[in-house]
């Protein structure tokens, strides 16, 4: 499969944001730590759901669709003794999370290393030294991850480096342990709150989600929540459908269903490359009318910009013909750079500015035409649809497995609002 795209369409009209992939993912494994039965709603159509679904089928649990977006799950039989296949946990790098968990739940767990996006060293070694504070012996060998305890886990103080992954899995861990353990550092983005709040409803003891110190109070049991839990709206998928406004000039997109607060450093960005802004409630509507204005960004954990709209945005600044991102988070999320310059993108990455940081700055460009590409990553291949929609011509985007782990439905999202955009069913 591949998408192609023919350009220069006005897009108008409104889109409905799915539920967030980054806090989906923590919340289908956190299912693990309640011997009960978990029902959760405005769960996207995603591969990385998929497979998720598969890793917690393959663990012993039970899982039911009762609805579009909505499911199901039953963790009473999750096997402690189970090692998800290899190549299974490969396919995610949220797959970690069943670590955490089972760790929290059994008191020991065992799994291969994740898969995921190549864009930047992403070890779980922050992670293992997390579980090691709680207790637990962690011992890594060709690619398995072993966890053991001899006593019941006991709380700690932690430092949770800012990391969105390490402070969730710490979190799972901690849920059963003796005392409290208080995370410092954490990181502070929606969906770690989102996190929280499923857990707490389900009678874990957590507190300041959405700040830099977290407590959790260990608790004997957690039960299944008394209503179906509802998975907040992604920022990301958002943000991207705001930069397709700015595609093509007269264009007017209205995302609906948003937090508005999560979009605030994206929303500021945009309004700075020179397109209309409105909120309206719980939607957001974007506006382009006439040219794009170059500006410098630079990505930062929440409530900054976040690292994953860093593609996206670049499109529009190489629209704009000027304008730089300085990424700060992912020392290799640069691939798309080659991608862009098939399209006649001027945009060049410059010399490392410390440990991860890099600057890419775009400068000189108009209008790009239609070019076959490839999506190198999630986020990448997202900026590509974006580029073909402004692009003279057809675009063809090829290795768009990245494109569906975190977007459901990018195709009949944008036909919606104009677009001519369209699957094409051939084996690549």
């Amino acid at each position: 499969m591949r998408i192609s795209v023919n350009g220069g369409k006005q897009l108008c009209g409104e889109i409905p944001i799915s539920g967030m992939k980054n806090a989906v993912l923590p919340i289908l494994f956190a299912t693990v730590l309640i011997d009960g039965v978990c029902v959760i709603e405005n769960i996207p159509d995603i591969s990385d759901v998929e497979n998720s679904l598969k890793i917690l089928t393959a663990a012993g649990a039970k899982i039911t669709k009762l609805g579009s977006g909505i499911l199901k799950i039953d963790t009473r039989n999750i096997n402690s003794e189970i090692i998800v296949d290899k190549e299974l946990m490969g396919t995610m790098r949220a797959s970690y999370y069943l670590l955490g968990a089972l760790l929290g739940r059994f008191g020991k767990a065992s799994g291969y290393s994740s898969g995921g996006c190549k864009i930047g060293e992403r070890p779980i070694n922050y992670h293992l030294a997390g579980f090691e504070a709680l207790g637990a012996k962690a011992i890594v060998s060709d690619e398995l991850v072993e966890l053991t305890t001899s006593s019941p886990l006991k709380g700690n103080i932690i430092d949770g480096h800012f990391s969105v992954g390490s402070t969730m899995n710490i979190a799972m861990a901690a849920v059963h342990a003796e005392g409290t353990t208080t995370i410092i550092n954490a990181a502070r983005e929606p969906h770690v709150v989102d996190f929280a709040n499923f857990l707490n409803v389900c009678g874990a003891n957590i507190v300041g989600a959405g700040t830099s110190t977290i407590k959790i109070k260990g608790v004997e049991g957690l039960h299944s929540p008394v209503q179906p839990y509802t998975v907040i709206p992604d920022m990301i998928e958002a943000g991207t459908f705001m930069c397709a406004a700015g595609m093509v000039d007269g264009s007017r997109i209205t995302v609906k269903n948003v937090i508005p607060k999560h979009m605030e450093s994206t929303v500021a960005v945009l309004k700075k490359i020179g397109l209309t802004v409105t909120e309206d409630g719980e939607n957001i509507t974007v506006e382009r009318n006439g040219e794009l204005q170059g500006t410098d960004v630079t990505t930062a954990p929440y409530p900054g910009f976040p690292t994953d709209m860093h593609p996206q945005v670049m499109v529009l600044l190489c629209l704009a013909g000027k304008g730089s991102v300085v990424e700060e988070i992912w020392s290799d999320r640069f691939e798309y750079i080659n991608e862009l310059k098939k399209m006649d993108a001027s945009i060049e990455r410059h010399a490392s500015l410390g440990i991860r940081a890099s600057r890419v700055i775009a400068t000189g460009v108009s209008k790009l035409k239609g070019a076959e590409v490839n999506a190198m990553d999630l986020r990448g291949g997202a900026a590509l649809v974006l580029a073909g929609l402004a692009a003279e011509g057809t675009t063809v985007i090829r290795k768009i497995d990245y494109i569906l782990r975190g977007y459901d439905d990018i195709v009949k999202k944008l036909e919606q609002v104009g677009a001519d955009i369209y699957w094409e069913n051939v084996e690549e």
